[in-house]
């Protein structure tokens, strides 16, 4: 873990801000965190500042060229996860450096905020001097190979995860800045690369602007989750727990907004447990925020993460949270207060805490509450935005 201290950042910086660039591995739309992120801090910079920003994609050049280019990964995925993976990750970062060269070449000193390390990788290759800051948002669980390796793309420490590894032992210590969404992205990164310990860097968590949409006034159902359908978020535990309080006489609906790879095996899972009947897989609704409220609680399940928006969002809406309190969920509430902490190895125990917070309408009220007032303290848009943009534009930190 780091020594060096956290640092506090002012408010926004005004007209003599410097130019942002944000560089993403990503298509410039998507429902992923990281997409999010990006999104949520452009639309504060439009409301708050004058800034001049951009988003850059590797979709931005040679468009004609990356389709028959991107194309072979229909090809690569079902042979081979590796293969495809490393094919995604070099071809994108080479699309991403021509974008970010046309894009740096008339710039003048600027921000170039990277949302991955192969971003870095290419902002570092292009900038035009140090003028050019290169800041690296560290949205990853412990190292991105992590994340391949839990989809199931990657062999954990195969050839693709060492070098992927690799990659950002290279590259994280020579960015000018770490933003680093909680504190246990920075404790795990440090675990396995110290050197990151010498960047300069702050903990400024995730943030989502307060939802200007009408919330539902009507009881939509008893619990929610949301998150991709694939095997980190552990859907099917959510399934078991289920099953257990109905066991118990307590039968709960769930409602599941996102989309991915598990639906299928979901839905039977449900039918085998005897809960198929209390889910609903509702895919992804980009006005889910309008119904947030009609829930009783919001439930979590996943057991690796950097952070959650999702848990953010519900905590906007008012809506206790139950999750393990592992990585940096303690970070976004707490036990007792805004919700309640549940096993995830333990379904029947888990169902007990369940049936605990929705069995005590009071403290369930109570814990609402805290929860959007945490949020209101913690993870507003309009708190948290000032802060970030500040230390991007804080070229002494």
């Amino acid at each position: 873990m780091s020594d060096q201290p956290e640092r506090t950042v002012g408010p926004a910086v005004g007209a003599a801000s410097l130019p942002l660039v944000i560089a993403t591995m990503l298509r410039p739309q998507g429902n992923t965190g990281v997409h999010t992120h990006i999104q949520q801090l452009l639309r504060y910079l439009a409301a708050a500042t004058d800034a001049t920003t951009m988003l850059s994609t590797p979709f931005d050049w040679r468009w004609p060229l990356y389709v028959p280019v991107y194309g072979v990964r229909y090809v690569l995925a079902p042979v081979s996860g590796s293969a495809d993976v490393r094919w995604y990750r070099h071809w994108h970062e080479v699309f991403l450096r021509g974008a970010l060269r046309t894009q740096l070449a008339d710039l003048g000193d600027c921000i170039i905020y990277a949302q991955d390390a192969p971003s870095a990788r290419a902002a570092l290759a292009t900038r035009r001097d140090h003028g050019q800051q290169v800041v690296l948002a560290v949205h990853f669980r412990i190292s991105q190979a992590d994340e391949w390796a839990d989809k199931g793309r990657i062999p954990r420490y195969g050839r693709v995860f060492r070098n992927i590894r690799e990659l950002e032992r290279q590259v994280i210590p020579q960015v000018d800045r770490l933003v680093y969404v909680s504190r246990w992205a920075r404790e795990s990164l440090a675990g396995w690369l110290p050197e990151a310990a010498a960047v300069p860097s702050a903990v400024i968590g995730n943030f989502v602007a307060p939802w200007s949409g009408r919330p539902s006034r009507e009881r939509v159902g008893d619990l929610v989750t949301i998150g991709s359908l694939e095997p980190v978020k552990n859907h099917r535990y959510l399934l078991q727990v289920l099953a257990e309080a109905k066991r118990a006489g307590r039968p709960l609906t769930l409602d599941v907004f996102g989309d991915g790879p598990l639906r299928d095996d979901l839905q039977q899972r449900a039918r085998s447990l005897g809960v198929a009947e209390q889910v609903r897989l509702r895919g992804f609704r980009p006005d889910l925020r309008d119904v947030l409220s009609g829930y009783r609680a919001y439930v979590h399940a996943s057991y690796s993460e950097s952070s959650s928006l999702a848990i953010m969002e519900a905590m906007e809406a008012g809506l206790p949270i139950v999750a393990a309190g592992i990585g940096p969920i303690p970070e976004l509430f707490d036990e007792g207060v805004e919700g309640r902490f549940w096993p995830l190895d333990d379904p029947a125990r888990a169902a007990a805490v369940l049936r605990g917070l929705l069995d005590d309408e009071p403290s369930r009220r109570k814990a609402a509450r805290a929860a959007r007032e945490r949020f209101e303290r913690d993870f507003d848009a309009n708190v948290i935005g000032p802060r970030l943009w500040a230390f991007l534009q804080d070229s002494k930190s």
